[in-house]
């Protein structure tokens, strides 16, 4: 990774095993950082021709939306195993709001993509997140995820 960005500080190893996002499906390569609050995860694999998302015509943008929700599903299994939980409760993306997008296709933008996600709302039955993704510190798509976890 370019000298300047900052480095994960875990990677999909450490988390893969806590989501359910499996094999090439889990998109993110690492969480740079995370607190209460907030996650910071990045991605290389958007220019893989193998990418599991991608398209005859390529990776289309509206994809990043995924990143996003699986920055949330990492930052709900990391919250849980902070408090204690052995496996985090399930949870089902079930709305996307005010997605934007900046960009038609993510294929084409090499490096990395940084992945932003904050929570604003948590509890048993769900939580609410806003997200961002940037490439080379440009925005290129932002949201708000809502999950819910079944009974």
């Amino acid at each position: 990774m370019p000298d300047g960005q900052p480095q994960p500080t875990l990677t999909r190893a450490d988390f893969a095993y806590l989501v359910p996002h499996a094999g090439d499906m889990c998109l993110l390569d690492g969480v740079v950082a995370f607190d209460a609050d907030t996650i910071h995860a990045v991605s290389t694999d958007h220019v893989a021709p193998t990418h599991p998302l991608r398209g005859e015509d390529g990776l289309h943008a509206v994809h990043l939306a995924e990143y996003g929700a699986q920055a949330t599903a990492v930052h709900g299994a990391l919250r849980a195993k902070a408090a204690g939980a052995t496996q985090p409760r399930p949870g089902m993306l079930v709305s996307l709001r005010g997605v934007k997008l900046a960009v038609e296709r993510i294929d084409d933008l090499p490096g990395r993509l940084d992945v932003f996600a904050e929570c604003l709302l948590a509890d048993e039955s769900g939580a609410q997140y806003t997200f961002r993704i940037e490439h080379e510190g440009r925005e290129i798509a932002s949201g708000r995820a809502a999950v819910i976890h079944p009974a």
